[in-house]
């Protein structure tokens, strides 16, 4: 039966007070009591309900395996894996904000417990503003602004699923207009329903009455220096938070042992964090089963940052498995795939550089007539994810046949071999990723009007050759370099157009640093909802610019590279060359 709507308020009104309603609950989640848990849909196993039902919430996808209908602007049927669940009330369920559109929460230990308007409202008024987290103080300011929110019983199944399928609460009240409407059927609704009443129910593991507990992982490869560059400001980190939450519980000077002053609000439940070293010994081949290990003998909410010189693929491939975050790990070989969600990587890496250099190559123009575009990369992880990365977007371009020679792991280039791959006389363009040691058969087999007119090489593997590059070969060689050029800072649009290169490796302490404000964004609004996912949503909505030793890392929903952007340069003339750029952050 569709619900009767409710004609003493009005629906203009109505919209927006909702959403905010339903945002204002998401702060009483830790909360509130079970609602129900452990049933099933019928005919289905408990484990088989909740699969499918993630599947229906974050894919659109019915259990007979067919899109969804959604019905929006009130009579028009879209395919709903355009506007499946996840898009606004996101993996989490515990709803989103941005701009003036408020999206409410849907899990079921929100839904399924009344709402009262001035209770909650004095439950965000407790506390100072000291010790309120940012998600109080900002739905204290709409509570404030709006003046109030309508009350509402509690949901039951039954009229969830009318809201569901006619857009009502169980007063009758519509909707905000922009949620569609499914007309489920009877089976898809019960698994539907039972999902949301599993959905960010329980805390996730590494979480226990007082602790949060996180990992950071250290591959046996990784120096002593580089090993402290990152565990020395984590530690350092912790200490402070860990200080500074203790803070908000204290006794006054004078006052009895059982008087206490709170900051924190009453019904918050903020842990401290603890931070504890998984070292992976040996070949990437035994990662996996260390990482088992480690998580059977003490099971952590997450990873922070962690570092190694080899793929990070066991260690992404752990994670997605068993749906732990992975937050910014310092890797040049990240795993590139539009799928997964556990981890948030800094950049593409390698893969990225080689991508922007088929770009600006695609878009400058094809090679001179008769010529060719030659890649020439040594047959190892770190060559095969720079060629990969240039074959996938030159191959998106269109343009030119793509040759390519793959040397033989620990061998140079020489000028034979390049010759022999570029075809002496042909003017190819020639994508070369190694360091210095080619730049002498570079110099010999490009001398006069024959062999090569235009070079590709990086910055991250010339490291401190980049200024052995001899002036004979500066105005046809183009550089990738996938750090900051501006005068200002990260996410400035200053760039200059000349700057000194820095040799000197300061990566690993500006990626750490880049962490921090990230940290802060998730702990500021995690307070008591110890959801891995909502982790990810907190970072997916924060739109935060970081500085790093990058141009700019940037986040949005869906995001799992930060940084989206890698230059163009050349060096000037002269004894002290300068980097002259030559294309803007990200080249399309």
């Amino acid at each position: 039966m569709t619900p009767r709507r409710a004609p003493s308020v009005p629906r203009s009104l109505l919209a927006p007070l909702a959403a905010l309603l339903c945002l204002a609950t998401l702060l009483s989640a830790g909360l509130s009591p079970a609602a129900g848990g452990g049933a099933s849909a019928p005919g289905l196993s408990r484990a088989e309900t909740l699969r499918l039902g993630e599947r229906i919430y974050r894919d659109g996808i019915l259990s007979s395996g067919e899109p969804l209908t959604a019905v929006v602007q009130g009579d028009i049927p879209v395919e709903g894996t355009m506007f499946s669940c996840v898009s606004c009330h996101l993996r989490s369920g515990l709803g989103s904000f941005e701009g003036d559109i408020l999206t409410p929460p849907t899990n079921g230990d929100i839904l399924y417990q009344p709402w009262d308007s001035h209770m909650e409202t004095a439950k965000l008024r407790r506390g100072t503003m000291e010790g309120t987290s940012k998600q109080r103080k900002r739905t204290l300011f709409y509570l404030t602004r709006m003046g109030g929110f309508p009350s509402r019983p509690a949901y039951t199944d039954e009229t969830l699923a009318d809201a569901i399928r006619e857009g009502a609460d169980p007063e009758g009240r519509d909707f905000i207009g922009v949620m569609p409407r499914y007309p489920f059927g009877d089976r898809d609704m019960a698994i539907l329903i039972e999902y949301l009443k599993s959905l960010s129910k329980d805390p996730s593991p590494g979480v226990t009455d007082t602790t949060i507990r996180f990992a950071t992982v250290i591959a046996g490869e990784v120096g002593r220096r580089e090993r402290d560059e990152l565990l020395v400001p984590l530690d350092r980190y912790v200490r402070i938070y860990n200080g500074h939450l203790r803070r908000q519980t204290r006794k006054p000077t004078g006052a009895r042992a059982d008087e206490v002053v709170r900051l924190l609000p009453a019904d918050s439940k903020p842990r401290l964090v603890s931070l504890v070293v998984w070292e992976l010994k040996g070949s990437p081949e035994t990662w996996r089963g260390q990482l088992e290990g480690y998580y059977r003998k003490e099971p952590v909410f997450a990873l922070l940052s962690g570092i190694t010189t080899k793929e990070w693929r066991p260690v992404h491939e752990f994670c997605e498995e068993n749906a732990i975050p992975s937050l910014l790990p310092i890797t040049d070989l990240p795993v590139v795939s539009e799928a997964g969600w556990y981890t948030l990587y800094f950049s593409k890496g390698y893969y990225q550089e080689g991508e922007t250099a088929a770009r600006h190559l695609a878009r400058t123009g094809a090679p001179v007539s008769g010529g060719s575009v030659v890649q020439v990369y040594p047959d190892t992880p770190e060559g095969n994810a720079f060629a990969s990365g240039f074959r996938d977007a030159w191959s998106e371009a269109d343009r030119a046949p793509l040759l390519e020679k793959a040397l033989p792991a620990g061998t140079h280039p020489t000028r034979e071999v390049l010759e022999e791959a570029t075809g002496k006389g042909r003017r190819s363009v020639l994508v070369l990723w190694t360091g210095r040691e080619a730049v002498p058969a570079l110099d010999a087999m490009t001398g006069g009007d024959a062999g090569v007119s235009t070079i590709y090489m990086s910055a991250t593997l010339l490291k401190e050759g980049l200024l052995a590059v001899p002036e004979t070969l500066r105005d046809k060689t183009f550089i990738t370099y996938p750090y900051g050029l501006t005068d200002t800072g990260p996410g400035m649009m200053y760039a200059r157009k000349k700057v000194t290169p820095q040799i000197t490796d300061q990566r690993i302490p500006g990626k750490v640093a880049a962490i921090y404000p990230v940290l802060t964004e998730i702990f500021g609004f995690l307070e008591s909802n110890y959801f891995r996912d909502y982790m990810f949503d907190i970072v997916d909505a924060s739109m935060l610019v970081v500085a790093s030793p990058f141009e700019r890392i940037t986040f949005g929903p869906g995001q799992r590279y930060a940084s989206k952007g890698c230059y163009i340069v050349q060096l000037s003339k002269g004894e002290r060359p300068e980097l002259v750029r030559k294309s803007d952050w990200v080249v399309h």
